[in-house]
Order: structure tokens, then sequence, then C-alpha cells
């Protein structure tokens, strides 16, 4: 028997000033059926995704939902009535023993914030931060009932684990419809049935998900002229990289294997790794980062503990780990800005390190794109003979001709992003550390930047949540499980997931009562979440505070400066502050069980 139709689009165009974003589409969705989008930022995803939700009018055309039909959207706006907590946001009026009984609500609770005790439901919703707020409001609509989810980026501020988990929820989820744009190509693998490609005004539809989505954009590349040579050579950049094995990671491939290995057998690997191993040396010489029996604290909490860790030339290493574990840390102690508690960092002579944190760089607004790489340099030296020009660097993140020249103080948090990470590329750096760098990146971009790193001839570590980014850049993986301990994982992500969920489960309910905190020790935990709730708020008014000085201080460039540091060192401490948070209440949470 078929699935039922749920929703319709019949010839809708939306046009945003005189730029069509949707152009004539027509498309349907079914029961059941999970579809991925994907697209440059700017192109009309997400008003595609509104105009499906009724939250904006076609100029032309019809949507029709079926009767009966629910809809329910995740969007880039996160909203809540005044003085509203988080088991109103979440749970609305329903009783303790209500949802306390449903499995559905324990399930998404405890996936996506560890738990569901009174110190997170409790929360005032308009204290959270950016991330949380974000999975308040999917835990809203997975536990909603709806019959249609439409979700724009609903893997942003998850882990690793958050989006492994997700993704397994939407999977057992048979007869509930999904329609999400994401920039996490291995969720969209793993997720979506159908791909849709928003493009100059028109919805392109593939079957499978990401990978198959590539391999047939390069089967129609090479079946019609292809006048954009650039993008045909990241299509080939990505065949390269499906060369390499990720169907072969990917638990159920969306396309057929054997037209895969026809298309990509002659694809050369995408980067030549003993080339730059070798380059990386006579850069770097043989130590970039040592590691010698290393402690480190923070906030009482040892986050490494006697560590042992060799850094070399060339390497190209994953970071993950559960939220609080010291990830951003770890990267902070091995450029000097975190003194270690025991034991010794040694850092190579030759290191000349690039960090790209998640807080952005305060520029002058009233600098152009290419002005304020220009500031940097005019020429950088990628490695092996390859140079390009500060206007070619730019293009090759996102920035074309006639954007360079856009105010910085006009872009979005995305593109500041991206120049940021332009600037730091500009400076010709041998050591490159990147700490959520695909944050607000669309698929494009972030092929652009893969495509990059791939001539960066030097040692290159990265924090991220998007699976398919570190298994494209990194060669090699260690994990922090939030016991002190530097893992390495010769088997990849899989084998972290799998720790984790070892770890989870020695630690669950069935775990010996022995092991749980006494009366005393849960007493302490419920004060030191207090604590860390009051810090959070107090941070919360300095950085409110510097945000408003900003403006007087706004012609004085050596203050703006000091006001800037102060506000970074801010909300790195928020979010060191919020890992803490997060940590106690799991343990509150565990002894709850």
């Amino acid at each position: 028997m078929a699935n039922r139709n749920l929703l319709n689009l019949e010839s809708v165009s939306k046009a945003f000033d005189i730029r069509p974003l949707l152009d004539a589409v027509s498309l349907g969705i079914n029961e059941g059926q999970r579809i991925g989008i994907v697209g440059r930022n700017g192109g009309g995803k997400s008003t595609l995704l509104n105009v499906m939700a009724g939250l904006e009018a076609p100029d032309a055309g019809r949507v029709s939902v079926a009767g009966g039909v629910t809809v329910g959207i995740l969007n880039q706006i996160d909203s809540a009535g005044v003085g509203a907590s988080v088991r109103d946001v979440v749970l609305g009026t329903l009783d303790d023993h209500e949802w306390a009984s449903s499995s559905t609500v324990r399930e998404v609770l405890t996936g996506l914030f560890g738990g569901f005790d009174d110190h997170l439901l409790d929360r005032q919703f308009s204290t959270l931060s950016g991330g949380e707020r974000r999975r308040v409001n999917l835990a809203k609509l997975l536990v909603g009932g709806y019959d249609l989810l439409l979700l724009d980026e609903p893997t942003n501020h998850l882990d690793v684990e958050g989006v492994a988990w997700l993704a397994a929820y939407i999977k057992s989820q048979n007869k509930l419809s999904v329609v999400v744009i994401t920039h996490d190509r291995w969720f969209l693998d793993e997720v979506s049935e159908e791909t849709w490609e928003v493009v100059d005004g028109k919805v392109l539809t593939y079957e499978g998900g990401y990978s198959a989505y590539v391999l047939s954009k390069a089967e129609r590349a090479r079946q019609i002229s292809v006048e954009d040579q650039k993008r045909n050579m990241l299509i080939r950049k990505e065949l390269a990289w499906l060369r390499r094995g990720a169907p072969a990671r990917t638990a159920k491939p969306k396309f057929r294997i054997e037209a895969a290995n026809t298309l990509i057998a002659n694809e050369p690997p995408p980067r030549n790794e003993n080339e730059l191993l070798n380059f990386a040396a006579n850069r770097l010489g043989n130590t970039v980062y040592e590691l010698h029996q290393v402690s480190t604290e923070l906030g009482g909490k040892k986050l490494l503990d006697g560590a042992y860790w060799n850094v070399g030339p060339g390497a190209r290493i994953g970071i993950v780990g559960v939220n609080g574990s010291g990830k951003t840390t770890l990267i902070r102690t091995l450029l000097g800005e975190v003194k270690p508690t025991a034991g010794k960092v040694v850092v190579g002579v030759t290191v000349k390190s690039a960090f790209l944190s998640q807080h952005l760089e305060e520029l002058d607004p009233a600098w152009r794109v290419l002005e304020a790489v220009e500031k940097v340099a005019n020429r950088v030296q990628l490695g092996n003979g390859k140079e390009l020009s500060a206007s070619q660097l730019c293009e090759k993140l996102g920035f074309n001709t006639d954007s360079q020249w856009t105010p910085v103080g006009d872009l979005s948090g995305g593109e500041r992003r991206r120049l940021q990470l332009t600037r730091l590329l500009m400076d010709s750096p041998n050591v490159l550390l990147l700490d959520e760098p695909t944050n607000d990146f669309d698929v494009e971009t972030l092929t652009a930047l893969e495509d990059l790193l791939d001539s960066f001839g030097g040692t290159l570590l990265v924090i991220s949540h998007d699976r398919y980014f570190l298994e494209r850049v990194c060669d090699t993986f260690v994990g922090l499980l939030g016991d002190g301990e530097l893992r390495d994982l010769p088997g990849g992500i899989e084998q972290y997931l799998e720790l984790r969920a070892r770890s989870i489960k020695n630690s669950g309910p069935s775990k010996d009562r022995s092991a749980k905190p006494s009366i005393l020790e849960l007493k302490a935990l419920k004060k030191e979440v207090a604590r860390l709730e009051r810090e959070i708020a107090r941070v919360d008014e300095k950085i409110s505070a510097l945000e408003a000085s900003q403006t007087d201080v706004a012609f004085d460039h050596q203050k703006l400066a000091d006001v800037m540091k102060e506000l970074a060192e801010a909300h790195s401490l928020k979010s060191e502050l919020e890992d803490g948070w997060l940590q106690a209440s799991d343990k509150v949470e565990e002894s709850n069980n």
C-alpha cells in the first residue's frame, strides 16, 4: 500500500527583491519520506522550508497540506514566552506522571541532554546558550507527535555522539516524514533517502543521500558540457575521497557500489600524503608538540591526568570527546594559553601556529573583505610551490570578485567566520588548530575548504562535530571521554562511539549502587550546579556590559582591542562554565536513576 501524501508544492515561486529563490517549483512529500536539502547559503533552502511550513507565503503557486497532517519546523529563530522554563517549552502543560511514563519523552531528553532532572527542566529558556536553545526546541519537536518535521540545521551545536543519536532516532520513526537542511554530510548520508539541491531557483532531485548525490552529479557532469571547471574539480575531490573508503564506512550506502566503483576507479587520491609529509618535515623539523605527563584542571575538575602525546610534522589529527571533557582546553594547553598543573609541554622551535576559535575576531566594520585579508599578506604559500593571492584565497573560500568588496560590517556570522579563517591562512602558518571550523558553512564552502586543506603542508589539529569533515581531512584520531585520559583511536570515530556506549552502559542504572555518590556528595554536586549557574549569570552580565561599551570606545582602536580581548575571554569562560555545568548535572542525573 502506497504511503499517503502529506504536502505538495504546485508551481511555487518566491523572490527576494528581484532575485528569484524559487521559480515554479513543484514537489511532494509522502509519509515516512526522509529528504535532505543542499545548496549554497542564500540560495533559497531556508525559504523553501518556510514556504512549506506556511511561515512565508509564495509569490505564486500553491502549498497544500493534507487534512489532519501536523507540521513542525525547527528554524534559525529560537523563541519562547517570557519567563518560560525548559519544562514549559518542551513539555507544555503535561504533568510529571504523564511525560515520565512516555518512553519517547525519556528517550529524547536522554539523547539530547543526557537526562531529565529538575535542574535541567527548571532552567529559564532565556538564560540558555544558543546551542542549548537549539537542543530544547529540537526536543520540543521530537516529542510533539508531528507527521512532518522541517529541520533547518538540526545538528548545529550537537557533538559527534549527539548527531549519531539524532540520526538513529529519526531512522527508528518509520512513519515520520523529515525534510532537513544541514551541512553535516555524514548526517545526510545516514538519514536521507532523497536529496534536493536548491540552485538558481530550481529544485533538482537525486535518489539517496549525500554520497549518492555527489556520484549522480558527477555522472550528469560527464554526460553534458560542463563550463564551470572549478565546481567540477570540487566534485572530483569528493569522488577521490569516496575512493578512499567512505562508502565502506557507511553502514548502508545509498548508491550501487558497482556504479560508484566505475565512476571513481580512475580518480587520484585527494592529496599526496607522502609529498605533504616531506614538505611538513622540512618546514617544521621533527618536533611540533609533545605532552610529557601533563595534567590540567579547570574549575577544580581534572581534564587531563598524566597525558603523554606526540604531535609530529604533517600529522592530521581529529579530536573528539564529550562536552566538558577538555577538547578546547587541550588545544589551548598546546598554545600555552592554559598552563598545566603538572608535567611539561614541549613546542618545536619552528612552530608557527594559527588558531581558529569559536569566537569571532573583531575587525574594522568599514574594511572591505579583500582589504581585511590583504592587511595580513598579499600572497600565501600553501606548500610544494603552491601559491595564492589574497583575492584567489578569498574566492576559494566563497568570496567571489563582487563580494570581496563587501564591507566587513555587512557580513553574516558565517561569512565573518570564513573571513577569519582566510586571514589565518594568509599568515602562512605551519600548524593549524581549528575549533569547530564548519559552523555556518554550506556544503559547497566545506568542500572548498577541504580542497584547500588538501594542499596544506603542515600539521593540522581539528575539533569538530562534523563527522564527514573530520574523516575527510584527518588521518588519525584521539578521544577524550571525560576521565582524564587521552586515547588514540585507530578505529576512528566508530571506535570512539563504541567506547562512549560502553562507558554509558557501565555508568547507567544497572551499575553497582556503591558507585553512586553518597548523600553528602550529591548535596555537594547540587551546590556545584547552583554555583555554576550563578557564575554563568555573572559572566552573562559582564558580556552584556562589554558589548554595550563597544560603542563608547568605537573610535579608540586600542581601547576597542582591549574590550574585544576581554569579551573573547568572557565568552571562553562562559563556554567552560557551561561545560562544567553539564558535567555536574549529568552526575546528579545519574544519581537519581
